[in-house]
């Protein structure tokens, strides 16, 4: 693997790994809304 390759992989991975962190805080947050909508409701 040339010395381009694996630097421009490393930066792919890099790109890759906040967009996953994203997409999974993105996803709690509505998880914990969807739950606190309902409580509100039964309470």
């Amino acid at each position: 693997m040339t010395r381009n390759a694996r630097r421009a992989r490393a930066i792919a991975i890099a790109k890759a790994k906040p967009n996953a962190l994203h997409y999974l805080m993105l996803a709690a947050g509505a998880t914990a809304a969807s739950l606190a909508l309902l409580l509100s409701h039964f309470l």
